[in-house]
């Protein structure tokens, strides 16, 4: 494996990559040796990219690394990358959201505290050798309410510390269980309702098209006269202008913002109001956080391209390892099942409908889905524009790009008594074609079904695929065939047809597991397969690539 570290790494965040064995890690001393173009030169054969925010990931540098796998991003901000064209490139995408909550939690109390005390004007002063005692006295935090507008790590974590100070605890995050907000003592509430009943307001949510703007002059309008807002989260949650004029007006006693729409600021507002404290985006920025940030990132890496686990990835769905390891068979499997589909759509391919049944049903798809696809797509031709290989990090934005629309369906129960089953139905112009599988015994990819028609046979290595008519004599017909081109059978699975949409009464279907010694013989036989008058159809799929 090939790592680029394209800016600055702490040692330790260098040591965990450093330990793989065969592993080459360059290191912004070696990019800079080579002068200009250095980092496109050693992404020429890289498998990942590790960044801060000064580096700039475009399309343009994305094109000289055609082995690119992933990229890190330490830190949360992904504002460097071009995420469309890296998903497009089937490269994964992972920041650190939480690494630095710590960091963050303790600033934004600190903060809260400075407003409160006016500990910045007091310094000030006294610099100046003024004594301005009497016009310092300030407030306490101590049965203020705090309002926190989004309670993931960070948000938790000031809920920790700010209950120290003897503070009431109000909250809003749509996406958090109530169990959690009722450990940290924080009484969840409605959005408008934490801005009429807080004294201190926190932001500690990204940036959405439902966050963006959130404090405006109509929600600053809700607010109880005298609150104080800090925002160390993202300077285009706040409406500067409106938050200004209220600053100014004293609805609104104190502001804190770490963050602004425009860094750095050219000509904000904010400047020149004395009830307001700026902070050059340093939230994040300590010894600690800096260290826990890099370690985290070379770990995700690491994960990825040795165990193929997505930590934190801003263009797919994140899983823990353990729930990775529970899916990981089914996302082999779907891409296989995907795979062995691919050749039999009788036309052009319009849609591809994806059911998921019993435990299957209950978890994160999105991987699965993706390997589905990607399997599907692996045989579609596509023109010039569209000859972007697919993979399991860009197959479902392929499907899109090439109108192939995609429907998924869950059930909680399989048929049959399997445990977890998966199915996918191809829609073309000229037709339909459809499969299912599931995994036997931990590990074990297993058709269950082809066209209606039930097969038990095994999702692995080189497969042959028959259609025949159901008489007597083509079972042998195909062993000798087979051992006259000195190809071994290593399983044979059969199923006949009682109605199917695909395959009329009458009909049987054999899936043939092959021991391919000479891909000359397959071919061979395969034509002479073809001249049996009871033989329908025979195609060749070669799983072992998957």
């Amino acid at each position: 494996m090939k790592i680029v570290l394209a800016e600055k790494v702490s040692p330790a965040t260098l040591a965990v990559l450093k330990e793989e064995p065969g592993w080459n890690v360059v290191t912004t001393d070696a990019i800079a040796k080579l002068g200009a173009g250095g980092l496109e030169a050693e992404l020429s054969d890289a498998d990942a990219l590790v960044v801060r925010s000064a580096v700039q990931v475009g399309a343009k540098l994305l094109e000289s690394a055609p082995k690119l796998r992933v990229i890190g991003r330490a830190g949360v901000g992904v504002d460097n990358i071009d995420i469309d064209a890296a998903t497009h490139a089937g490269i994964v995408v992972m920041n650190t959201p939480g690494a630095n909550a710590v960091a963050v939690a303790e600033i934004t109390l600190g903060l809260m505290v400075s407003m409160a005390r006016s500990i910045p004007r007091a310094n000030t002063t006294m610099h100046t050798a003024k004594w301005e005692k009497k016009s310092l006295q300030g407030t306490e935090l101590r049965g203020k309410t705090l309002g926190i507008v989004g309670l993931g790590r960070v948000g938790l974590e000031v809920a920790r510390r700010a209950r120290s100070f003897g503070m009431e605890l109000v909250g809003y995050d749509p996406f958090i269980a109530p169990v959690i907000a009722r450990e940290n003592q924080v009484a969840l509430l409605s959005l408008d309702e934490v801005f009429k009943r807080s004294d201190y307001l926190t932001l500690h949510v990204g940036l959405t098209s439902q966050t963006e703007d959130m404090i405006n002059a109509t929600s600053i309008k809700s607010m109880k006269p005298g609150i104080r807002i800090v925002n160390c989260a993202r300077g285009e949650l706040v409406v500067e202008e409106a938050l200004a004029e209220a600053l100014r007006t004293g609805h609104v006693a104190g502001a804190a913002l770490d963050v602004f729409r425009k860094e750095p600021p050219k000509d904000s507002p904010f400047f020149g109001l004395d009830n307001v404290l700026l902070s050059p985006h340093i939230a994040g920025s300590t010894d600690e956080a800096q260290e826990a940030i890099g370690i985290q990132l070379a770990r995700q890496v690491r994960d990825y391209l040795k165990l193929g686990v997505v930590q934190n990835a801003v263009n797919l769905p994140s899983l823990t390892h353990e729930e990775y390891v529970e899916i990981a068979p089914y996302i082999d499997m779907a891409e296989r099942l995907g795979l062995f589909l691919s050749h039999a759509t009788p036309g052009n391919l319009e849609s591809i409908q994806i059911v998921y049944a019993g435990r299957l049903a209950q978890g994160k798809t999105d991987l699965i889905r993706n390997a589905a696809l990607c399997g599907v797509l692996a045989n579609t031709e596509g023109d010039a524009e569209q000859s972007t290989l697919a993979n399991r990090i860009n197959a479902a934005a392929l499907a899109q790009e090439r109108g192939i629309r995609v429907q998924e369906e869950k059930k909680e129960f399989t048929s049959g008594g399997t445990g977890s089953t998966l199915k996918l139905v191809l829609h073309s112009s000229d037709g339909d074609v459809s499969a299912s599988a599931t995994v036997l015994h931990g590990n074990s990819p297993r058709l269950l079904t082809y066209d209606g028609i039930d097969i038990e046979a095994a999702l692995d290595g080189t497969l042959l695929v028959f259609r025949n008519h159901d008489v007597p004599g083509v079972v042998g017909r195909i062993g000798t065939i087979l051992g006259e081109h000195t190809i071994n059978i290593a399983n044979f699975a059969l199923g006949r047809s009682v109605r199917s949409q695909r395959i009329p009464q009458g009909q049987a279907l054999a899936v043939v597991q092959i021991d391919v010694q000479n891909t000359g013989n397959v071919a061979k036989a395969i034509e002479a397969m073809r001249q049996v008058e009871a033989i329908a159809s025979v195609r060749l799929v070669d799983l072992g690539a998957v």
